[in-house]
């Protein structure tokens, strides 16, 4: 199928209906949602013989993307459950088949959230300030604060983690599980109240002595920087995914301003439309050389991960790079958008000024400017000394 017959355009324009909606009054997307779920839009990844369309990262990217010129605050929350089904698909694609159930669960409607981030811990992945306290069975204990929990009000199945600092000799070790929505121990806190991509409900989620069973804790991993498959697999999924996301926007807010300049009249040039201002020109001439230059590094990225192709040490900064590139591309993009449409793009309402609040939010999402750009500095210069 192709991403016109997924997300047809009737479905888009509905979605983009409700997106000033969702944003002017804080709400979550819930009829979004459930539209998406209806069109099985949440099982792109999951495998044919489970109920899904078995689609690879590059063909979702393109999805995410055409959904995002409709409704960004949907498409970045939707982008959380992509992510954990895309890294099982990853994974199984790289032989383990560790996060198959999760696939599973997908084709039977289960919604799964990113409940990873925390305040101040800039290690993300690498360290935790969660406690995962060990149980008897083999299960854990989850305690601690996550932000920025993106589809808090729809989620079914949280993946977290937090660490056993008991482990490893007092080395402390990283625990990886999935909270199960109707089970104790977890409050979504009722604090998203932001500038943009309002609609996503980016709650923060406190856990509170969340128990997991053993069967649904699928990693135990050493603090500190490493290799390992889960954690290239959640990079290669959050950063492209991402990228998809802020490109779309910026390519929605490429089309308003042509639609402006298009438009608009000069009485300084006699009523000649702006298109034909040499100034306004440049500016838009400088936004679609900015447009075409992402769209083949978004493309090219997710097709290697694909194609298993091997990048060695340079995976890394290849993804962070991909990243930080739409994003700065996205937020370059909406601000030419809103110089060449003029005025009428600062008023509350106008969907360019709602663009203009929701790419910021790309200078948040990790991995950020600074923790990018040591990433790509340590791949090419190795690390600073001591």
């Amino acid at each position: 199928m192709t991403p016109e017959e997924i997300l047809p355009d009737a479905l888009l324009e509905r979605l983009r209906g409700r997106a000033a909606g969702y944003d002017h009054n804080n709400l979550f997307f819930h009829e979004d949602l459930e539209e998406l779920a209806a069109a099985g839009y949440l099982k792109l990844f999951v495998p044919v013989a489970d109920g899904g369309m078995g689609l690879g990262l590059e063909a979702v990217a393109a999805l995410q993307q055409r959904l995002a010129t409709a409704a960004p605050a949907t498409a970045l929350a939707v982008n959380m459950h992509l992510v954990w089904t895309g890294v099982a698909h990853v994974m199984a694609a790289r032989g383990e088949a560790t996060l198959d159930f999760v696939l599973k669960e997908a084709g039977k409607g289960e919604v799964f959230a990113f409940g990873i981030s925390e305040a101040g811990n800039d290690s993300m992945l690498f360290d935790s300030t969660t406690v995962a306290e060990p149980l008897p069975d083999g299960g854990y204990r989850f305690t601690g604060r996550k932000i920025f929990t993106s589809l808090s009000r729809g989620w079914t199945r949280l993946g977290t983690f937090g660490k056993d600092a008991s482990a490893r000799n007092g080395e402390g070790e990283l625990v990886f599980g999935f909270i199960h929505r109707d089970e104790p121990g977890h409050e979504t806190l009722n604090d998203w109240d932001t500038l943009g991509m309002r609609a996503s409900a980016s709650n923060t989620t406190l856990l509170k002595g969340a128990a997991v069973p053993t069967e649904r804790i699928f990693r135990k991993l050493p603090v500190g920087p490493n290799q390992d498959l889960l954690i290239f697999a959640i990079f290669a999924c959050f950063e492209t995914l991402l990228a998809a996301v802020y490109t779309g926007l910026a390519e929605r807010a490429f089309m308003l301003g042509i639609e402006s300049v298009k438009r608009r009249v000069s009485a300084k040039h006699g009523g000649r439309s702006f298109a034909q201002d040499p100034d306004i020109r440049w500016k838009v001439a400088d936004a679609a050389l900015a447009m075409d230059a992402i769209y083949p590094q978004l493309s090219a990225v997710a097709r290697d991960i694909d194609n298993l192709v091997d990048h060695g040490a340079q995976w890394f900064p290849k993804l962070v790079g991909l990243k930080l590139r739409a994003t700065e591309n996205a937020r370059y993009v909406v601000d030419l958008a809103i110089r060449v449409t003029g005025g009428s793009s600062y008023f509350r309402g106008s969907e360019l000024e709602r663009l203009y609040r929701d790419v910021l939010a790309g200078i948040f999402h990790p991995s950020n400017d600074e923790s990018a750009h040591n990433t790509v500095a340590n791949a090419w210069l190795g690390p600073l000394d001591n």
